[in-house]
């Protein structure tokens, strides 16, 4: 993977910086993206947050608050808390409740249409989000794409904002790799209710499934892969940079779907599945 990123050449005078990494079987976002900077007690604060979550997913900012005061002995804000845990990290509680990071309200919300929905075949139905990433220095965001029926990681990327281009372009690409799905799912964040990423999806004849507002658990099975790949990967080796966290995830993404057995599809592997009957 490094030697592969290392022939990519910018000013190549007949294939662009995407071309080349298309034709290496590689993720454009390895070559640009730099770990957002925080303060040192923001990251400590961020990275406790982020290991507690998935086990605690009914705790909003205002419990966090008082687990990382009362428990861990951080006297810190409120308003820190609320920042972090929305704004930054795009976290939200399960439970429904009052929430600062949500949807932008101008947009459309589609509706959710997995709810009694047997998912029989690959490329039915995709399900996709974003996650922090905790680095030695500063953060970065992971969007991944899965086939829900195989488990099979379609494609990710990371970035270092969590914008609709960013998403928009890492749909684009997946569909190029695997072809269309007939419904993307993903949450309410004003990434995907964008116009952006709203028109990529319909404009390509796939249906556009949202999950409910205050129901976290509706995309269950990508939730799933973020505590793996964070408790797998990530916390036991945490990356430097940019570049060291791409070829972590490289590394742990081409395990995932082609080595790891998975206790959901009766421990088969995402690729076998999701090669089979594709």
């Amino acid at each position: 993977m490094a030697e592969r990123r290392k022939m990519v050449r910018k000013g190549h005078t007949e294939l662009s910086i995407s071309a080349q990494c298309r034709t290496l079987s590689l993720h454009r976002s390895g070559l640009y993206y730099k770990p957002r900077g925080e303060t040192q007690l923001n990251l400590e604060l961020m990275r406790l947050m982020d290991e507690h979550y998935p086990y605690h997913p009914e705790k909003g900012a205002k419990r966090m608050h008082a687990w990382l005061k009362r428990d861990k002995g951080y006297k810190v804000s409120k308003n820190r808390i609320e920042r972090l845990y929305y704004k930054i990290m795009g976290l939200r509680a399960v439970l429904p409740g009052r929430h600062t990071s949500k949807r932008n309200k101008q947009h459309k919300v589609y509706p959710y249409l997995l709810r009694n929905l047997e998912i029989t075949r690959p490329n039915q139905v995709w399900a996709t989000d974003i996650t922090y990433i905790p680095m030695k220095k500063g953060y970065m965001y992971l969007m991944a794409i899965i086939d829900l029926h195989s488990r099979f990681v379609v494609h990710w990327s990371v970035s270092n904002s969590m914008d609709a281009d960013w998403c928009t372009k890492t749909l684009e690409e997946a569909i190029q790799i695997h072809g269309r799905p007939e419904i993307v799912n993903t949450d309410q964040g004003s990434q995907f209710t964008s116009d952006e990423f709203t028109a990529a999806v319909l404009g390509k004849g796939i249906k556009l499934s949202m999950d409910g507002k205050g129901r976290a658990t509706d995309n269950a099975f990508i939730e799933r892969l973020w505590r793996s790949v964070k408790y797998e990967k990530i916390y036991l080796s945490p990356p430097r940079d940019g570049l060291e966290l791409f070829l972590l995830l490289a590394e742990y993404f081409d395990y995932y779907n082609r080595e790891r057995r998975h206790e959901s599809i009766d421990y088969d592997r995402p690729i076998d599945i999701f090669k089979k009957a594709a």
